[in-house]
This record gives structure tokens, C-alpha cells and sequence, in this order.
């Protein structure tokens, strides 16, 4: 007979108590973390949506302002509020975010193997949890911020009608491709591609398609809290970094004139 101690494999394994234990003792290091970070990009979001007028600098779009309503339609007040509220809501809607949002915020629950703040969780069926139905909504208004993004970010190779690349044109092109890879590995496209369907066999052509392309939203959607985190950071730095342009506080280096 072999005992655990005798096993090099089970002679370093915790007691399921200690486990457990270390568990509740530290578990509140990444819903602190996670709040901190979200909090921090709200209160930045709503700084340049209700404190800031212009998004521009020469050939460059601030991600708040994108596309540029406030100025197509000639509105002063607020103009990057006309847009921000479609990604920051389809973000709060997200059914990762909100994961994560909930655990830091509400403690609901804190962490893995944590007993529940709540004596009954009740999800999204009660307010205020109940307006996240509303996410594939937000998912289609963001599809259509992030076609202008694209061509936002295209716009920022243009220097005065002669092609150039800036550091801001990369931040701008990045930041495009990070939303898109975070807004079509959604839950919500890949229910639309093809989560509705019951058979992929039925017609010859175009569930077949659509099967094909559930696919590949599956394998982006593995990572889709990855691309979350990531496109946030990239958005935040990014509209940072043009509001110091705006400022004149930095310049912004060119790589090609």
C-alpha cells in the first residue's frame, strides 16, 4: 500500500480545508483589482463625454467621439455623448463584464468556492440587472460605431492630403481591430450567426455558411474577455493620448511623412 506520503504527487497537496481557507482569505485580491480598473475607466469615460467639447486633433478622432455627430449636426453640448453611450453600454451590458462587474461590485458572488453576500441570487430577472437584456440591441448600434472607427482610423494616415504615418495613426488602427475583435467575439454575433439554429443540415447552402462562421465566432469567443480587457486599456490610452495632443502637452512623432 502506498500512502500519500510515500506519493511525490500527493505528498505536496493541501488539505481540502486549507485549501478552502486560503481561498476566502485571499480571494478579494482580484475583485479589487478588477473594480479598481473598472471604475477608473468609467470615471475617465464620463470626464471626456461631459467635460470635454473637442475630440480632434488635425487628422485624428478621440475613440469617444467616433463618428463625429456632435459636429455633423453642429451640437456644442456634450458631442461625444451622442456616441459614447452605445459602446460604454453595450461594454455594461457584456455578459463578461458583467461577471466580473458584479463580483467586484455587488460581492455576488466575490469569488469561486465564497459563500454568496445574498441570500438569493436573482440574476437579471430584477432591477438593475434586468436592462443587460438588452445587449444584442447595443451589439448592433456598436457594429455600426465600429464601421466609422475604421475609417476614423484610416483618416489618420491623411496629413493635409499626403499619406504619413504617426504614432497616432497606429494607435488609431489598433485600437479599431482590438473593438472589432472585442465586439465580433460577443455572445450576442454568435447567436446571430448561428446559436438560433436547430439544424445546420435542413437547407444545402446557407446554414451551412452560417455553420461555418459559428465556428469561428466560437473560437474568437474563447477569448472574448481577453479582447475586452485589452481593447479597454487600448481605448483609454488611446483617447489619452489625443486629449494631450489636444492639450499640447506631447507631441506626436512621425514615422513616415
Amino acid at each position: 500500500m502506498h500512502d500519500s506520503l510515500s506519493h511525490p504527487s500527493l505528498s505536496h497537496q493541501e488539505p481540502p480545508h486549507q485549501t478552502k481557507a486560503a481561498t476566502e482569505r485571499y480571494f478579494w485580491i482580484e475583485p479589487v483589482l478588477v473594480g479598481a480598473a473598472l471604475a477608473l475607466f468609467v470615471l475617465y469615460s464620463l470626464w471626456e463625454v461631459f467635460f470635454q467639447v473637442h475630440g480632434r486633433y488635425h487628422n485624428y478622432l478621440s475613440p469617444y467621439f467616433s463618428p463625429d455627430l456632435g459636429r455633423w449636426l453642429k451640437i456644442p453640448v456634450f458631442p461625444a455623448l451622442w456616441v459614447a453611450w452605445v459602446p460604454l453600454l453595450f461594454r455594461a451590458s457584456c455578459y463578461y463584464y458583467r461577471r466580473e462587474y458584479y463580483r467586484a461590485w455587488f460581492g455576488s458572488p466575490p469569488a469561486c468556492a465564497v459563500p454568496d453576500r445574498r441570500t438569493r441570487y436573482t440574476g437579471e430577472t430584477r432591477p438593475p440587472m434586468v436592462w443587460t437584456y438588452f445587449h444584442r440591441f447595443f451589439f448592433y448600434l456598436s457594429t455600426v460605431v465600429v464601421v466609422f472607427l475604421w475609417v476614423d482610423a484610416l483618416h489618420g494616415f491623411d496629413f493635409g492630403g499626403r499619406f504619413g504615418i504617426g504614432l497616432g495613426s497606429l494607435l488609431l488602427l489598433v485600437d479599431a481591430a482590438l473593438l472589432s475583435l472585442y465586439t465580433f467575439s460577443c455572445h450576442a454575433f454568435r447567436h446571430l450567426a448561428g446559436g438560433n439554429l436547430n439544424c445546420y443540415r435542413c437547407k444545402p447552402r446557407r446554414p451551412r455558411a452560417r455553420y461555418h462562421l459559428w465556428r469561428v465566432i466560437s473560437r474568437l469567443n474563447q477569448h472574448h474577455g481577453l479582447y475586452a480587457w485589452i481593447s479597454m486599456f487600448w481605448v483609454w490610452g488611446t483617447a489619452v493620448y489625443v486629449r494631450l495632443l489636444i492639450l499640447g502637452l506631447i507631441r506626436d512623432p512621425r514615422l513616415l511623412r
